[in-house]
């Protein structure tokens, strides 16, 4: 081996038992310790540690180990042991092993002094236990014997006196071996259990293990080990640290695995290539099981790491005694086990084991027992439910059955679409396209078909359109027209609009006149949608013939792929003129996504659903559900389109870190997959963040990165102006220009109607006019539009109508529209402080709503936020309305929010904290180095503020507030 760890990983239990009986060893409180595992586990580097331990301590070393090589000879891991130390050397000159000299001659030749006399185990073993006695008697000792299951009886005998009577020397007996059934292993377990020794079983690492012994090997630390790199030492070395070292040794061999400057790289593709050793072992094992064992393991690695037992015996034909005989063989070889999480099922122990057995095998057997285990799987497991469909592929494939492993790669990949495995789907569709580039036309028409929805729902478009070329070469007009139909649709979820239009002109030529109704209805239902997403005067209303023509043929031909496609579009068409009636369209494809159990479809019902219930109440959970539901699937595209709504939501809310950082996620997503309408979207609320929190410059420059994206025609453009633009003026209080940006927005949407509805027209315009005139005229035209009833523009609303009500003299009515209005912004915090800030002047002047309450808890909020113009405009307001001011010197940070929209100052607070300690005015003078007549005024001041009746209870009242 090449590589090696120079420390011991993940052993620390095991090495603490091993130092503690060393240490007592050399305190003549000897004993036994057993390592127990299979083969490779580390058992012999765990005895070489406690080797090195011994002679650092200055401990006499005795080591031998056992052979299945060769002849067994008796007695070998104890000679080898005593001539590893005595060999060459006279014994030790102690009367107590006189008698016992020639006797172990047996095992020490140099010793011989005349004949060597007879004599019996029990002897010869006591004679073993005296002299260990004398060399552990100064300083301990430590004997290591290795690979116990291949010991002599003789040895075993021996080995179990010595285990029985070591405690009251100063020897320490560390035995390694397998645990596999043998006598040594029967010997261990006994003893154990008359706890006369130690067993330690040594279990697999675990990955952190695993990566921690990768990193040793390279000599770097834990997180350098390249990620690839890891995972595949976790996947295909069962947790076994010899061959973690083996497939180690062979990256670097192979030049897989390369140092440069920056650290350990992986170079090209990175495979696992069965360690030699380890096909050596498995090779030796093999041959003990025989002609027959050897066939029955063979057919099983055919089938792979797990396989049904049934199978195995329709392929070889044993009979039930035969084949269970061989694979307990195999059981005790360590070479398989049985499978827990399947019943009849067996694995084999280690992921590499198939592959050395199937490096055993020439491709002519190969390929007849797979085609024989394909045909068993598919007689006894009717339909090939859940794996068996891969796994049936990957044998017709073995047995070079191109066609038939296509069409069942091409099923499998089908049902991990339905399951909502996208990225699975991809490969497995992929892999079924290039096995059937030479089948018939329809099969290669089918796989093309799931596999353009597969790459849709992860966002690889560019791969999709590239299919495009082969639609043709199919021959079938029908099919091409089908596929373009499909890649338009792709097309239009990546946002690529001029793509999207270029397919569905592909997929309406070829047919012409002879477009069938439901090959007119699919195209319907794709140019609905796009119609919606592209702005122009007179597109809604396109969009909406187009979706009511394809829904029309979806409900009488069942068509549910269809019927989705076009209720989304009338959905979004509906908010236009009723929030319910759109509820209801996305309600229903959802109803007909589940019963037809389409589940990207449902996914994607749920995103327009979960955005729709955002903007009509602010109610995110439909929006969490499709989030979770769109990345369990895989659907990267539809994840950033959910995340979209997201972010703008919470800017909304006010939360911006969260949304930056909700955006900067989103925004390397979007970037990677070219979504150009979702990236659009994306600088738009970049915008948009800056702009909700006044700073100009970030706002301008995320809007400069929108234009460079080709923004200038996008349908974002409205919200550019109205959800950044508008609000940036606002709130460095320039309502004039605030309002001559809204003009723009209505001079937009006059020219390209969009489909967003949050861009001013319908929610903050009506405000801007009803206060800019007192006839309030222009306001009364949106109060009842459908769009002003989503939760943003409600809020605004709901003012411009309390506004209207308090200059005609309905206070009450006002007070009520104003209620509902903040109830409406409870969810966003600046635009709740920025629409009370702009009507409290009408409020006061009107005498309806708590304008002074208003403008201290907005001049409070715009304070905190670090929005100077609009909490000065506040104060300013107050001031004309002849409400108190505070004011806003160093320190008022420092005094809690409650008492600083109640008005009290920095020298008011430093008062109320003395008060609670109930000093007098005169202390409170001397402390604040003020007289005691200002003490009195601050005093009497805080008790009108804090509404508290004697100094008494604003002392009790200081306690709990300062």
């Amino acid at each position: 081996m090449g590589i090696r760890s120079p420390r011991v990983i993940g052993r620390d239990s095991e090495l603490g038992e091993l130092w503690r009986a060393t240490d007592e060893a050399r305190a003549t409180r000897g004993g036994a310790v057993f390592l127990v595992g299979e083969g490779g586990i580390g058992k012999s580097r765990l005895a070489a540690e406690a080797v090195s331990r011994a002679v650092a301590a200055d401990m006499p070393v005795l080591r031998g180990r056992a052979s299945s090589i060769g002849p067994m000879v008796p007695f070998r891991p104890l000679a080898e042991a005593l001539l590893s130390h005595f060999r060459g050397g006279r014994p030790p000159d102690v009367p107590e092993l006189d008698a016992y000299i020639p006797v172990l001659a047996q095992l020490v030749p140099d010793w011989i002094r005349g004949e060597r006399p007879g004599a019996s185990l029990v002897v010869l073993a006591e004679a073993v236990f005296r002299l260990l006695s004398v060399t552990g008697r100064e300083r301990g000792c430590l004997i290591v014997l290795d690979d116990l299951q291949d010991a002599d009886a003789e040895t075993l005998f021996i080995l179990e006196y010595l285990v029985d009577n070591l405690a009251s020397t100063g020897a320490l007996l560390v035995g390694t071996l397998r645990n596999e059934p043998c006598e040594a292993l029967r010997l261990a377990r006994s003893a154990e259990q008359r706890r006369t020794c130690t067993m330690l079983e040594l279990s697999r690492l675990d990955r952190g293990d695993i990566r921690r012994l990768a990193s040793a090997c390279l000599e770097v630390e834990p997180g350098q080990v390249p990620a690839a790199a890891a995972e595949l030492l976790w996947r295909n070395s069962a947790g076994i640290p010899f061959v973690v070292e083996e497939l180690l040794h062979g990256m670097l061999n192979d030049g897989l695995l390369v140092e440069g400057r920056d650290g350990w790289q992986v170079v090209g593709e990175l495979r696992a290539r069965v360690p030699a050793a380890l096909v050596n072992s498995i090779a030796a094992r093999m041959d003990q099981l025989g002609p027959e064992g050897e066939t029955l393991l063979a057919v099983a690695a055919i089938v792979g790491g797990r396989f049904p037992l049934s199978v195995v015996q329709a392929v070889t034909g044993m009979d039930d005694r035969t084949l269970h005989n061989h694979l307990s063989a195999g059981v005790a070889a360590q070479l398989v086990t049985t499978d827990e999480t399947t019943l009849g099922w067996y694995a084999f122990r280690h992921p590499l084991t198939a592959e050395a057995l199937l490096a055993r095998l020439s491709p002519a057997s190969k390929a007849n027992l797979a085609q024989r285990a394909a045909d068993a799987v598919e007689s006894q497991y009717p339909g090939l439910p859940g794996e068996l469909c891969v796994l049936v592929a990957s044998l017709r494939l073995t047995a070079h059955q191109e066609h038939a492993a296509g069409r069942l790669f091409a099923d499998a990949g089908r049902r991990a679409l339905e399951t909502g495995a996208a990225d699975s789907a991809v490969t497995l569709l992929t892999k079924a396209r290039e096995l059937l580039a030479s089948a018939p036309p329809t099969d290669r028409a089918d796989v093309l078909e799931s596999l353009l929805h597969a790459l849709g729902q992860v966002g690889q478009f560019d791969r999709a359109v590239q299919l495009s070329p082969s639609f043709v070469e199919i021959g079938m007009l029908e099919r091409a027209a089908r596929l373009h139909t499909q890649l338009a649709w792709v097309a239009y979820m990546a946002g690529r609009h001029n793509d999207c239009m270029n397919q569905i002109e592909a997929a309406r030529a070829p047919l012409g006149a002879q477009m069938s109704e439901a090959q007119q209805a699919a195209i319907d239902a794709v140019e609905a949608n796009f119609w919606l997403d592209v702005p122009g005067p007179d597109h809604t209303r396109r969009a909406e013939q187009l979706a009511r023509q394809a829904w029309s043929y979806a409900e009488r031909a069942n068509s549910p792929i269809v019927a989705c496609q076009a209720l989304q579009a009338l959905g979004m068409v509906a908010l236009e003129r009723d929030l319910d009636e759109a509820e209801q369209y996305f309600q229903r494809a959802r109803r007909i996504a589940e019963d037809n159990q389409l589940h990207h479809w449902r996914t994607q019902v749920l995103v327009r659903l979960g955005g729709h219930q955002v903007l009509a109440n602010g109610d995110e959970r439909t929006l969490d559900l499709a989030r979770a539901e769109a990345q369990r699937t895989g659907a990267i595209p539809l994840t950033c389109a959910v995340d979209s709504v997201r972010i703008l939501h919470t800017i909304m809310r006010g939360e911006f870190p969260r949304a930056l950082e909700l955006l900067d996620q989103n925004m390397a997503v979007l970037a990677r997959l070219q979504l150009t309408a979702l990236s659009q979207y994306a600088q738009m609320t970049r915008a948009m963040a800056a702009a909700h929190q006044g700073n100009r410059h970030g706002m301008e420059v995320a809007l400069e990165d929108f234009h460079r994206a080709g923004g200038e025609s996008a349908q974002e453009m409205v919200l550019c102006i109205g959800l950044a633009r508008v609000f940036c003026s606002l709130l460095e209080e320039n309502a004039d220009r605030a309002v001559r940006e809204l003009t723009q927005v209505v001079e937009l949407e006059a020219a390209n109607p969009s489909r967003f509805h949050l861009s001013g027209q319908h929610g903050l315009r009506v405000l801007m006019e009803v206060l800019a005139d007192d006839s309030g005229a222009s306001g009364h035209r949106f109060v009842t539009s459908a769009v002003s009833r989503m939760r943003w523009n409600r809020q605004f609303v709901g003012l411009a109508q309390a506004v209207l009500l308090g200059r005609q003299g309905h206070a009450e009515q006002a007070n009520k529209a104003a209620a509902a209005a903040m109830e409406a912004s409870a969810l966003y915090p600046m635009a709740r402080h920025l629409g009370l800030r702009l009507v409290a002047e009408s409020a006061a002047a009107d005498g309806w709503g708590d304008p002074v309450t208003w403008l201290k808890e907005a001049e409070e909020y715009f304070h905190q936020v670090s929005i100077p113009a609009v909490g000065s405009a506040c104060r300013g307001l107050l001031r004309k309305i002849g409400a108190p001011v505070q004011q806003r010197r160093t320190g008022l940070e420092k005094v809690p929010g409650k008492l600083r929209a109640a008005g009290v100052t920095v020298r008011e607070y430093e008062v109320l904290q003395l008060l609670a300690d109930r000093m007098g005015n005169k202390d409170i003078a001397q402390r604040l180095h003020i007289s005691p007549r200002t003490v009195e005024k601050h005093v009497a001041s805080l008790m009108a503020k804090s509404n508290q009746q004697d100094r008494a209870a604003l002392s009790e009242f200081a306690k709990h507030e300062s």
